[in-house]
């Protein structure tokens, strides 16, 4: 049977949208689940103003077998077998026939009793109980109670429309009684229309100017814009973002094309599409990377047929363009060296300090990051892109655009006259915003994204500010997982601790946490995110475990570990030797460091496995070193087959103190290589018991 439930409400931000349809999905899902309702498929569709699921459910629950059990076999009947009172009274009571009756086994013995199939309830009876509950339940970025009703959502409601296999499942929600109606759209074509099926509900509101597929109406709008700029032979500005938020802001997409003076083509393009965006969500036409004196929006009707969204926009949008043009000539008037003593007055954080504070400690990181990145040749230019980076928080036009931090003051630092690189590592130093932005593409620009978002991390962790599950009022999660794509995208090769212990050394006594528990937490907090990364590349979690089990002193070492273990799982001496690592393992488990001593080796199998393992580690240093853990792993394989020998031929616990601890000493000699690749004991062998995943 079809299910139609279509929540109408009063215009919602695409935010709000994009929540309520996720946890709609998963709510319906789990509660159906829960009521044992079969389903076959279900959908969500989505506008501004509506909220759409439709699923195919089966017509109720499953009929079950249920088994009612009376007295005690040995109450029931008596020693010849005939059913005693207790076993009559049990059938009578239950309105059954004696002969039904038979011998049921429980847990705490045998009793009488019987089985009867009880029918399952019908999903529109079930149906009408849930959708209350879920509609009621639904979360939003902020919610408020309208009206005189207690309901709290994120705008009022004014329609349910529900529906199973096109009869009204009947409730009521805060004053609103589910019908068979929907409205088409709000300014157009207001009027109610009465569906019996979603193919009917999807094509009446088709005809009354509603899409309620997003997709499509993100399709519809590609195609007006392409139509719109063939012969300009123009592009878009990229702005994914953009475009799927007006693709929920709109229900009958309309895309218009509006001009503005050319005199506004001399601001960069930058501050021209932000203009355009932040205001009146404008996408910004470009031809290559040079802006065009037009423009593209998109309104929520079927036409403009008389112009007036396309001249409402222009002239809205001059009057933004003339405040940018003003804000960029009047910043100008001042360099970012007068300006920067101003950061003192801007606090970064409470306990913390001002911007200039940050501003001294990102100077000091850089530099010493410069230092310890082989490729960096220009530590001046490094220190002075960080010593510039924060200026454009005291402009006019980042206090008007806030989104334009960073890509400010690296415009205004190229118009200055400041080095190339300079500018750009001003320009890049917040990138990337998450995983899907791209990284700075100057070895400037990573320095001083790594040491700006680093600096962040420490110092909130050192002052004792806490996170929670929901709660990261500092985007710390996101500056990590920042820093370690920097790192991974341009396979930076550094020491990781070390450069925690030079912010620490940075900040001094202003972090009150102590030494110790910063560094474990930082450890902690970026083996976290580095498995968040490698798992939403589609590694295995136990792989993940394994590679960063071998430390976390060079982060680009940490993929390329992965990416080496997970090539060779598919290998036939892959396993094997992961048994044999974790036999070592747990040999090795509790024993205290002894010393090699090669002249005291006594059995072939152990001067063998010796010999061997001399031969592997004098190749498998030089390619640890340099990363190349593939190769590295490869060679340890042949370990293996002097490793079996060893086990089957000789006593590694020999009563002789001076034997054990030498065979020790070649397995602990042996270990020292293998961690350095991974720990091995936290891969899983099939048929092994799992490890718990971290």
């Amino acid at each position: 049977m079809e299910f139609l439930l279509e929540i109408n409400v009063e215009e919602m931000p695409s935010s709000h949208v994009r929540t309520a349809i996720e946890d709609l999905r998963d709510r319906f899902e789990k509660e159906l689940a829960a009521a044992k309702i079969p389903v076959k498929e279900l959908r969500t569709y989505s506008t501004c103003r509506r909220l759409v699921v439709v699923a195919e459910l089966a017509e109720g629950q499953e009929a079950r077998e249920q088994i009612v059990t009376g007295p005690p076999k040995a109450v029931a009947f008596a020693a010849d077998g005939a059913p005693t009172a207790a076993a009559l009274g049990f059938a009578r009571s239950r309105g059954i026939d004696v002969a039904r009756l038979e011998i049921i086994t429980t847990e705490k013995g045998e009793y009488v009793g019987f089985r009867r199939i009880e029918k399952g309830r019908d999903a529109a009876e079930i149906l009408a109980r849930i959708v209350p509950q879920v509609i009621g339940s639904l979360s939003f970025p902020k919610m408020m109670r309208w009206g005189e009703g207690q309901l709290r959502f994120s705008r009022p409601m004014r329609n349910i429309l529900c529906l199973l296999g096109g009869k009204i499942v009947p409730f009521v929600i805060d004053g609103l009684a589910s019908s068979d109606t929907t409205t088409g759209h709000k300014i157009r074509s207001p009027q109610k229309i009465a569906v019996t099926s979603f193919e009917q509900y999807r094509a009446a509101l088709k005809e009354h100017l509603v899409t309620v597929d997003a997709e499509e109406r993100k399709t519809a709008l590609l195609a007006q814009i392409e139509n719109l700029l063939a012969p300009l032979k123009a592009q878009l500005y990229p702005d994914p973002e953009l475009l799927n938020k007006l693709a929920n802001d709109v229900e009958c997409p309309l895309v218009i094309m509006g001009v503005f003076p050319e005199l506004y083509l001399d601001l960069p393009l930058e501050i021209l599409s932000t203009a355009m965006r932040e205001g009146q969500k404008l996408f910004s036409v470009v031809r290559g990377r040079k802006q065009l004196p037009c423009f593209l929006g998109v309104a929520d009707m079927p036409a403009d047929t008389r112009g007036f969204i396309q001249k409402g926009n222009e002239r809205v949008l001059k009057a933004r363009l003339e405040d940018a043009r003003f804000f960029w000539e009047q910043d100008l008037k001042l360099s970012l060296k007068k300006r920067a003593p101003a950061l003192k007055h801007v606090l970064f954080q409470e306990k913390l300090g001002s911007y200039d504070d940050k501003t001294q400690r990102l100077k000091k990181i850089a530099t010493y990051l410069c230092g310890k990145i082989e490729d960096c040749k220009d530590a001046a230019d490094v220190a002075m892109a960080a010593e510039y980076c924060k200026t454009d928080l005291v402009t006019d036009m980042v206090r008007e655009f806030p989104s334009l931090q960073g890509k400010v003051g690296g415009l205004y630092a190229r118009v200055e006259g400041l080095p190339a690189d300079v500018s750009q590592a001003i320009y890049e130093h917040y990138q990337p915003v998450g995983l899907d932005d791209e990284s700075p593409l100057s070895l400037g620009g990573a320095i001083l994204s790594i040491a700006d978002k680093l600096d962040s991390i420490i110092g909130v962790v050192g002052v004792g500010v806490q996170m929670t599950g929901s709660s990261d009022p500092f985007g710390l999660r996101r500056n990590a997982q920042g820093i370690c794509k920097i790192i991974l995208d341009r396979k930076l090769n550094f020491s990781f601790p070390r450069l925690l212990d030079k912010v620490l050394a940075v900040y001094g006594d202003k972090l009150k946490r102590p030494k110790a528990e910063i560094l474990d937490y930082g450890r902690e907090f970026f083996l976290n995110r580095l498995r968040y990364i490698y798992e939403r590349r589609g590694y295995r979690y136990d792989l993940i475990n394994a590679a960063l089990g071998a430390g976390l002193d060079n982060i680009s070492h940490s993929f390329l570990r992965v990416k080496a273990l997970d090539a060779l799982k598919a290998s036939p001496q892959f396993e094997p030797f992961i048994l044999m690592a974790k036999r070592v393992n747990n040999i090795l488990t509790g024993q205290p460091a002894c010393s090699l001593n090669a002249d005291l080796f006594v059995e072939k199998a152990e001067m063998n496995l010796f010999s061997t393992f001399s031969i592997v580690r004098e190749n498998v240093v030089p390619m640890i070193a340099k990363g190349d853990f593939a190769q590295a792993q490869k060679m340890v394989f042949r370990l293996q087959p002097g490793l079996n020998q060893f086990f089957d031929s000789v006593l590694v616990m020999d009563k002789e103190s001076r034997l054990r601890k030498n065979r020790l000493a070649l397995l602990q000699a042996i270990r020292r290589i293998l961690v350095q690749m991974a720990d091995y004991s936290q891969v899983v062998v099939e048929g092994e018991q799992p490890a718990a995943k971290k």
